[in-house]
């Protein structure tokens, strides 16, 4: 399986890689997936002081994109993306935000369709954010993660995929919840059905420029702001900082930043990597000479990062994630 580096470089590429994309106009954002999956059916636990209202804001003034967030979720879903040729392989797509929303389409959605363009069946997850009154607080996000890897995993059949070769894909804030789902062991939420009983491990981990640390000077503030509050304890911080996590036995791990990243420092990915070559961990980081912070695949057009799926799609194969 290959993929073609037109369809590295955003969704007007995309529509020549596919026949379904290619119909639509090219002045026109790509239409969004129909099919939804909600991850709790009787409702997200510990609402009971929950009183947010969820609003999806549009940022894009240009029609050809869609630039949407999704800000106090609470009816966390999964957006379905198949691809018109599955391979039977599937990705869980964790995007960023903060912790203070989840974007939409930059991270989610964008990079969907560049993977189900390769075969990938891909699930975009809408979480909540931990500042919303959940009484989970900080583990909030990573109940949706875990139940979402977990549902995935249950319904392979249905979805035509191997239950072994489910990789999850984490985006900035998204990578810290991305690295949270492979790293903790403990589960955060009480069984609700069947799904419950399968793993919530991910078989891959695909972490682009992630938050790593919650210490200074190299944590990203904001993430740390609404994750953890305003003064957390050093206790805390050590505890969320996924490099001073217990990594053994993480599934392989591929790593992706730019070097110009303003917002999220390098320094993030650095110390991640250094811990899981010291846990044993099979990994592969690119470093980028430019690229800034957030750029999916729409914004790395012509630039050295705009290779990082086909990269990412590599290392799954000699990883066994791609089998086909």
């Amino acid at each position: 399986m290959t993929l073609d580096r037109r369809s590295l470089i955003g969704i007007g590429a995309l529509a020549a890689a596919s026949p379904a994309l290619a119909r639509q106009s090219s002045t026109l954002a790509p239409s969004d997936p129909n099919e939804t999956i909600r991850l709790w059916p009787d409702g997200a636990p510990g609402g009971e002081g929950v009183t947010v209202t969820p609003v999806v804001p549009e940022r894009s003034t240009d029609p050809s994109f869609h630039d949407r967030y999704a800000q106090y979720t609470t009816d966390p879903i999964l957006t379905v993306v198949r691809p018109e040729r599955p391979n039977g392989t599937a990705l869980l797509l964790i995007p960023g935000g903060g912790y203070r929303w989840a974007v939409v389409d930059k991270e989610g959605l964008d990079v969907a369709r560049v993977f189900a363009a390769s075969g990938v069946t891909c699930f975009v997850l809408r979480y909540r954010l931990p500042a919303d009154g959940w009484a989970a607080g900080p583990n909030a996000p990573l109940q949706d993660a875990q139940r979402a890897l977990r549902l995935i995993r249950h319904r392979a059949a249905d979805f035509g995929i191997d239950p072994r070769c489910i990789a999850s894909l984490g985006a900035s804030a998204g990578g810290h919840l991305g690295g949270l789902l492979a790293a903790r062991r403990d589960e955060t939420y009480s069984p609700v059905d069947d799904a419950d009983t399968s793993s919530f491990r991910p078989d891959l981990n695909i972490l682009l420029y992630p938050v790593v640390t919650m210490s200074a000077p190299y944590a990203h503030a904001g993430s740390r702001l609404h994750l953890l509050g305003s003064s957390p304890s050093d206790d805390a911080i050590s505890r969320w900082s996924l490099d001073q996590m217990n990594l053994a036995g993480v599934a392989p791990t591929f790593l992706i930043h730019a070097m110009d990243d303003a917002s999220v420092p390098l320094e993030n990915s650095l110390m991640l990597l250094a811990a899981l070559r010291a846990a044993s961990v099979t990994t592969e980081a690119h470093l980028f000479q430019e690229g800034g912070h957030g750029f999916g695949v729409r914004l790395i057009a012509g630039k050295p990062a705009e290779v990082w799926p086909e990269l990412a799609l590599a290392f799954g194969r000699r990883n066994g994630w791609v089998t086909g």
